[in-house]
C-alpha cells in the first residue's frame, strides 16, 4: 500500500493546484471584480514570498527529518482551511487584501506539501535506485493527474446540481474535505525513516548536474504556466466553445495520465534525456496547432489537448525523477534542493501571469465579454506562439544535457 498512499497525497496537492493556477484568474475577475493586471501583480507578490519561503521550507524539512509527519499534516490543514475561505469571498473594498492573505496561506501549505513529497522521493521509493525512483514518480504523478481531473470536473458537477456563484463556494468546501481525507489515508507513508544526505551547497548542485536541471525546470515551466493561466480564456473567448473548457481540461489531463506508464517504460529503455526529446516536439506541435484553429473547432482543439497532455506527462514524471536521481547519486540532502525546485516552477507561473495578463488587459481583452480582433490576436499569440518559442528553448537545454545510460 506504499505507492497508492503516495498517489493519494499527490492527489490532494494536485487538486489544490488546479484552482490556484487555472480557476483563480477567472474567479477573481468575474466573481470578485479584480482586474487581470491586479491578479497578475498579486501572483507575483505571492512568488516574492515564495522566494524566501520555499528554500526555508526545504531547509526546515532537512533540519527536522523526524517531523515529516507533522509537516504533512500541517500542509493538509492549511489547504482544508484556505479553500473554503477563498471561494466564499465576495466583491468589496477589502477583497484584494483578503485574497492576498488567503493565498499566502494556501500557497504556503501547497509549497510545504509539494516540497515534502518530492524531497522524500528516495524515502518513499521501495529502494533508492534510479529505476525505483522512476516507478515511484509514475505513481506520484498518476495521483497528481487524478487530482487534477477531479478538480477539473467537480465545479461543473456542482453547477449542474444548482450550486450558486458558478459552484465556487461548494468547490471550496469539497477541496477542504478532500485535503482532510487524503491526509488521514496517506499518513502511514510519513512513518518511513528518512534517508539522510550531505548538506546542500552550490558546488554540490553544480557538480551533481542538478543546477542544469533547475535551469531547465524554470524554462520548461514557462510554456505550461502560460497555457494554464490562459486556458479558460482561450477556450471560452478565442475558440468560443462555451461550456467546453471543463471537458477539454479533463481530456488534457487524462491524456497526460494515460501517457505516464509509456514515458516511464521508455525512460527505462532509452534514458530520460532521449525520452524528453521525443516528448517535447508533441508540445510544440500542440502549440502550433492551437494557433491556427478557427473559432468553434472543438475537434481540432481536442487533438491539441491530447498531444500537449501527453507531452506534459513526460515532463511531470521525467524531470523531477532526474533531479532526484542527481541529488541521490551525489548524496545531497534533497529538501532544500526541492525547495529551490519548487520556487523555480512557481516563479514560471508568476512570470507567466505577470507578463501575459497585463498584456491582455492593455489589448482590451475582457473575459466573457465582446472582444476586438486585436484583443483576440493578442490572446492567440500569448496562448500558442510565445509558449512554442519557450518550449524550443527548453528543448535546446535538454540537448545540452550530458547523455545518460538507461535507468536501471
Amino acid at each position: 500500500m506504499l505507492y497508492p498512499r503516495v498517489s493519494l497525497y499527490a492527489l490532494m496537492l494536485a487538486a489544490a493546484g488546479i484552482p490556484l493556477y487555472i480557476h483563480l484568474p477567472r474567479f477573481a475577475s468575474l466573481n470578485l471584480g479584480i482586474g487581470l493586471g491586479t491578479v497578475g501583480a498579486i501572483l507575483l507578490l505571492i512568488r516574492l514570498v515564495d522566494l524566501v519561503q520555499d528554500p526555508l521550507i526545504g531547509w526546515a524539512i532537512d533540519r527536522w527529518p523526524r517531523a515529516q509527519s507533522s509537516f504533512a499534516v500541517t500542509a493538509a490543514f492549511g489547504l482544508a482551511i484556505g479553500f473554503p475561505l477563498l471561494f466564499s469571498l465576495k466583491a468589496g473594498p477589502n477583497v484584494v487584501v483578503q485574497i492576498i492573505v488567503i493565498l499566502v496561506l494556501l500557497f504556503s501549505s501547497y509549497s510545504l506539501g509539494m516540497i515534502l513529497l518530492y524531497a522524500r522521493s528516495a524515502t518513499l521509493a521501495a529502494t533508492p535506485t534510479p529505476r525505483a525512483l522512476m516507478t515511484m514518480a509514475a505513481f506520484r504523478e498518476g495521483g497528481m493527474l487524478t487530482g487534477v481531473v477531479i478538480a477539473s470536473i467537480v465545479p461543473t458537477i456542482f453547477v449542474a446540481l444548482g450550486a450558486s456563484a458558478q459552484g465556487y463556494p461548494a468547490f471550496g468546501l469539497f477541496l477542504g474535505a478532500l485535503a482532510v481525507a487524503c491526509a488521514v489515508l496517506s499518513f502511514p507513508i510519513w512513518q518511513r525513516k528518512p534517508i539522510p544526505g550531505q548538506p546542500l551547497s552550490l558546488a554540490g548542485l553544480s557538480q551533481s548536474g542538478a543546477m542544469r536541471l533547475l535551469v531547465l525546470a524554470l524554462v520548461n515551466s514557462l510554456p505550461v504556466a502560460i497555457t494554464s493561466t490562459l486556458f479558460l480564456f482561450f477556450v471560452e473567448d478565442r475558440l468560443q466553445l462555451s461550456g467546453k473548457a471543463g471537458p477539454l481540461l479533463i481530456l488534457f489531463f487524462l491524456s497526460a495520465g494515460v501517457s505516464l506508464p509509456l514515458w516511464t517504460r521508455l525512460s527505462h529503455r532509452t534514458g530520460p534525456k532521449v525520452t524528453l526529446l521525443i516528448a517535447m516536439p508533441l508540445a510544440i506541435l500542440g502549440f502550433v496547432g492551437a494557433a491556427f484553429l478557427a473559432p468553434g473547432n472543438l475537434a481540432g482543439f481536442a487533438v491539441v489537448c491530447i498531444a500537449s497532455g501527453a507531452a506534459l506527462g513526460a515532463d511531470m514524471v521525467i524531470l523531477p525523477a532526474m533531479f532526484s536521481v542527481a541529488l541521490n547519486r551525489a548524496g545531497l540532502e534533497p529538501s532544500l534542493a526541492f525547495g529551490i525546485w519548487s520556487f523555480a516552477g512557481k516563479l514560471g507561473l508568476a512570470l507567466a501571469a505577470f507578463l501575459v495578463l497585463p498584456m491582455l488587459e492593455r489589448s482590451g481583452f475582457t473575459p466573457g465579454g465582446s472582444n476586438s480582433a486585436d484583443a483576440l490576436t493578442t490572446l492567440n499569440l500569448s496562448y500558442a506562439v510565445i509558449p512554442c518559442i519557450l518550449k524550443l528553448g527548453a528543448m535546446a537545454l535538454v540537448l545540452a544535457l550530458p547523455s545518460e545510460g538507461q535507468t536501471s
